[in-house]
């Protein structure tokens, strides 16, 4: 897995300017690993980077980046990560109740009136007939692991629907998209920036949307070990406060789209450094910009849709019964909505 440091990323962009420090921070040159994954949903975090949010808070932030949610949460459980933003997993709920992990806020949402998570059918499979979610009895959905929050989409829209699927767990997302690509796994569901290029490119076909689904859905969060979220308070609320003024840059520049042309596209070749980085920024920048959905503001938790998937881990055996929302959230850092 890669790390990237905020010295090289300074190298690497020829000295672009950062905000200058306000005042001295309390925790000057404090070492942080921050996991992500090289999705647009993430760029709160880069943002925080690229622009010395988290430098003026004091903290020398280091990524570390994963292809899937679950092994992201035993990074931050084994401490190889301090904090990390991430769906709900089963992975990540158990490592809760084992008093290893906390959720501390909320990122991504689905939100009405915003493209969010679209529902794909692989070529094939739409051709013999897969052309709406009605369609999806006896077909197979891919999946990260069981748990996942694919897993969790997967069940409610074919619960939704009324028909039973086969789930096809592949550990990665590019397994995932090579997969139905070649029409080894007949749907999925994923992010806008994916989704659409995949579509755009004619590897695949969108035959749904999750938000009609799963409104308001909580994609993702915000979590730490819970040993950070006990005992260093003030590290962990310099770490939101960065991450929150990094959302508010990202959704001000391409989400409400209030921050004008020039500051969509300062954004736009800003998340380029970290998505979809293999391709040339023309042809990389329409997926970033479709890729645009809601970071929640000063990392708010929308608690309806979190009890909503842990009723959900319940009833599929995924997680213990006992398993209450008090040992997954430390409602203390950020507002519960």
């Amino acid at each position: 897995m890669s790390n990237f440091t905020r010295r090289g990323a300074l190298g690497l962009a020829g000295g672009a300017a950062v905000l200058p420090m306000l005042g001295t921070p309390a925790l000057a040159n404090t070492k942080l690993t921050v996991g992500a994954l090289r999705f647009t949903s993430h760029a709160a975090s880069f943002v925080a980077f690229e622009r010395g949010y988290f430098a003026d808070e004091g903290l020398d932030v280091e990524f570390k980046f994963f292809q899937a949610a679950q092994p992201m949460a035993v990074a931050i459980a084994s401490g190889d990560a301090d904090y990390a933003v991430t769906a709900i997993s089963g992975g990540l709920v158990s490592l809760a109740e084992k008093g290893a992990a906390k959720v501390i806020g909320g990122a991504l949402s689905e939100e009405k009136g915003i493209d969010g998570q679209l529902i794909l059918a692989s070529n094939a499979a739409y051709e013999a007939g897969l052309t709406s979610p009605a369609a999806l009895g006896g077909k197979s959905f891919a999946v990260t692991q069981a748990g996942s929050s694919f897993h969790y989409m997967g069940s409610k829209i074919a619960g939704a629907e009324g028909v039973e699927v086969s789930f096809k767990p592949l550990q990665k997302v590019g397994a995932i998209i090579g997969a139905l690509k070649s029409g080894q796994v007949d749907a999925w569901s994923i992010v806008p920036h994916i989704a659409k290029a995949l579509a755009g490119g004619g590897a695949v076909q969108v035959i749904g949307s999750v938000a009609d689904y799963i409104p308001d859905y909580q994609v993702t969060t915000v979590f730490t070990s819970a040993a950070n979220a006990a005992n260093e308070r003030a590290q962990t609320e310099a770490f939101l406060r960065a991450f929150s003024r990094g959302a508010d840059d990202f959704n001000a520049a391409l989400v409400d789209k209030t921050a004008g042309d020039e500051a969509a596209e300062e954004m736009v070749k800003l998340i380029h450094k970290y998505v979809y980085t293999d391709r040339e920024y023309a042809k990389a920048a329409p997926s970033i910009r479709n890729g645009a959905m809601r970071i929640n503001k000063d990392a708010a938790l929308n608690m309806g849709s979190v009890n909503d998937q842990l009723s959900w881990f319940k009833s599929e055996g995924l997680i213990k019964d006992t398993i209450t929302t008090e040992m997954l959230v430390d409602p203390s850092y950020a507002q519960m909505i």
